[in-house]
């Protein structure tokens, strides 16, 4: 008899397991995939550390969540700073000076300030929608050339049918700043993020390839509790109905080259290109000059149950949706929920661990 069954060998179920462990207690992790690391799974191709289900850059402020990670992995000094074409230019990201000069030739932080202020959209209530958040905060040339239909492409969705809280997670910047995050602590793992999730489980008995949900009578038996971070909706047999996500596809490519586009990640804002944006992995460990890099374009895709499901739609059809599983969720004396697809929330990796954190200690 395990004390926890952990369904789900990726960010939560990991840290819940490894928690658990030096806790004392017994834990049996499992997972549909045949791999750990969940949607954070690397796997080296060609000496280079490809991110197969998009990339993932570790970023916080925490000194226990750094701590914590940095025990089972090392991390280089990445740096994130994307660059979006458009029209045969290129603009900087986050929105900093360098963007502000790109798009209007200013040169001070009172110029770009002026320009924004000109074109913000200025309202006596908070912004309503995705669409309204943009352009209170940078007006509309920035929203109309870099947000409104790379949005649409990557959500599927019109903007303002999408909550602003989305786009308040995109920094912008009266300064010559172009790291993405502003957190104190960022950086890969070396050795991709599969070692990493690899050594957190190191002792811990792990079962792959294998379905919770087609058998859970026969899995709970197995312990006294069970830790469950899949689909919520999914748990409860999608009985109010189907909890949407963002869905991806990925096509990559092998070239004999040093380099290809000379960043980790670039966006395609134009609505007419497919893809959101092209990764060349090997950027984001550097020092490899070895003659061949692997690209991977992003492309949105139509959801249904069977995809992989990456970011919850968190419009208020969903959330509302969301609501009556979790009202369900809180009546079960021996489930434990976590995670981005049991809890729908729209977590970053540290975020995550946080809530698996938290939970622990409610717990233990």
């Amino acid at each position: 008899m395990y004390d926890y069954l952990i369904v789900g060998a990726g960010v939560f179920g990991s840290t819940f397991a490894r928690l658990a462990t030096e806790a004392g207690k017994r834990c049996l992790v499992i997972d549909k995939r045949p791999h750990v690391a969940g949607n954070c799974y690397t796997e080296n191709q060609h000496g280079i550390n490809v991110h197969v289900f998009g990339p993932h850059i570790f970023h916080c402020n925490d000194d226990g969540i750094w701590n914590f990670v940095n025990r089972f992995a090392k991390f280089n000094n990445f740096k994130n700073s994307p660059i979006a074409f458009h029209k045969d230019k290129a603009y900087s990201l986050p929105f900093s000076m360098y963007t502000f000069n790109q798009m209007w030739g200013v040169l001070t932080p009172e110029e770009a300030q002026a320009k924004i202020e000109s074109q913000r959209l200025k309202l006596d209530r908070e912004p309503a929608n995705l669409e309204e958040q943009a352009l209170t905060l940078v007006g509309s040339d920035i929203y109309e050339t870099l947000i409104r239909d790379y949005t649409r492409k990557q959500w599927q969705k019109d903007p303002k049918e999408l909550p602003a809280s989305i786009i308040k997670r995109l920094p912008v910047r009266l300064t010559w700043d172009n790291n993405y995050f502003n957190d104190k602590y960022q950086g890969i793992p070396i050795g991709g993020y599969t070692a990493l999730f690899e050594n957190m489980l190191e002792g811990i008995d792990v079962e792959l390839g294998v379905d919770y949900l087609a058998d859970r009578d026969a899995w709970n038996a197995k312990a006294k509790k069970v830790v469950f971070t899949g689909k919520i909706d999914e748990f409860y047999g999608f009985q109010f109905g189907e909890l949407e996500y963002r869905a991806l596809r990925f096509e990559s490519e092998v070239m004999n080259k040093v380099n290809h586009q000379g960043n980790a990640v670039i966006n395609y804002t134009e609505g007419n290109v497919p893809w959101t944006r092209i990764i060349e992995h090997k950027h984001f460990e550097g020092g490899n000059n070895e003659p061949v890099t692997i690209v991977t374009k992003e492309i949105p895709d139509t959801w249904s149950r069977e995809k992989t499901p990456y970011y919850p739609v968190g419009n208020k059809e969903n959330t509302d949706m969301f609501r009556k599983y979790e009202a369900l969720a809180e009546t079960e004396n021996n489930v434990i929920f976590g995670g981005r697809l049991a809890e729908y929330k729209y977590y970053d990796m540290h975020q995550v661990i946080g809530s698996a954190f938290a939970k622990f200690r409610r717990v233990e």
